[in-house]
């Protein structure tokens, strides 16, 4: 086995504004790779057919799904950030709840001097923890 990668499957076509999204909010990240869906292939034109990114040195893998599935999303499977400071807990919140929903606001919690659970505006599931 040479690696295992996390995988986003995106419905809406919209796996390259997402990684933008994420790789200008998280520091160390970047877009790796992006192929794309060209004419007569079965998804849209100019989709992302498979891209490559990284946030801390994590990959992850996404496309933009060229067929409509009954499921989504699940917060059963969360994205975990360790933040470093209040500073930067409190500015992932407030990027990560635009157009997203809080599953637990942030708050100070028994396990956690400063905790967040996020559904972004995509449906990814994000936990944000400043540890004690």
């Amino acid at each position: 086995m040479a690696k295992v990668t996390p995988f986003l499957m995106f419905q809406q076509g919209n796996a390259e504004e997402a990684m933008n999204y994420y790789t200008s909010l998280i520091a160390d990240s970047e877009i790796i790779s992006i192929t794309r869906y060209g004419a007569n292939e079965p998804g849209d034109e100019g989709s992302v057919m498979q891209a490559t990114f990284s946030l801390k040195g994590q990959e992850f893998i996404c496309i933009d799904s060229n067929i409509k599935h009954e499921f989504t999303f699940t917060p059963s499977f969360s994205i975990y950030i360790t933040c470093d400071s209040e500073e930067e807990i409190d500015r992932l919140y407030e990027h990560f709840m635009e157009g997203g929903q809080a599953l637990m606001p942030l708050g100070d919690y028994s396990f956690s001097k400063k905790f967040a659970w996020i559904a972004d505006k995509f449906g990814v599931s994000w936990q944000f923890n400043l540890p004690h």
